[in-house]
């Protein structure tokens, strides 16, 4: 038996980030039978879930009415906030909520949240990572688990980008990176 612990973390998979939602990622919906399946086979392995949420204030810097890229999206305790509902999310999965603070930006799930110190606390040494966006939060969160020593395997079937066309690009970067695509 291995001695190497692994986790399943799912990026941002809430309702503003999937097909109707105010910031919705194009074929959002097709990764949920994929995560599912991963999901399960986490819970049979007995590996910890994470899901990472931007959990936004009213009036967050990343907001186009303050100047930055984006249309109001996962305001904290909204409903665009809420993880998508055909996303089979255990209760027993860990949250792991970023972009909490007014005037602070967070892209990857270990932005401010000491998801790192969790991992290894945990004995956490591989990641397999999927959600949404590929080119945005997904991206960040692959490429901060890296710096800070994880493996990871990016589920390629379970993430879609914004820029759909740009999608190989990132992953062939990630890669090179030293991210493993499966």
């Amino acid at each position: 038996m291995s001695t190497e612990q692994h986790a399943l973390l799912l990026v941002d998979v809430q309702n503003d980030f999937c097909e109707g939602g105010s910031l919705a990622v194009p074929d959002s919906n097709e990764i949920f039978p994929v995560i599912n399946q991963w999901i399960r086979k986490a819970e049979e392995a007995g590996w910890p879930i994470l899901a990472s949420r931007d959990w936004h204030t009213v009036d967050h810097i990343s907001f186009e009415d303050r100047g930055g890229p984006w249309p109001v999206h996962c305001v904290q305790d909204t409903p665009g906030a809420e993880f998508h509902p055909k996303m089979e999310l255990p209760d027993s999965a860990i949250r792991v909520s970023k972009g909490t603070a007014f005037d602070t930006d967070a892209y990857s799930a270990f932005d401010g949240t000491q998801l790192d110190s969790y991992l290894r606390r945990h004995g956490i040494h591989r990641l397999f990572v999927a959600g949404l966006a590929l080119d945005v939060c997904v991206q960040a969160t692959v490429r901060d688990a890296l710096k800070h020593g994880f493996a990871v395997e990016l589920i390629t079937d379970g993430t879609r980008a914004v820029k759909a066309d740009e999608a190989p690009a990132v992953f062939e970067q990630l890669k090179q990176e030293g991210a493993d695509l499966c």
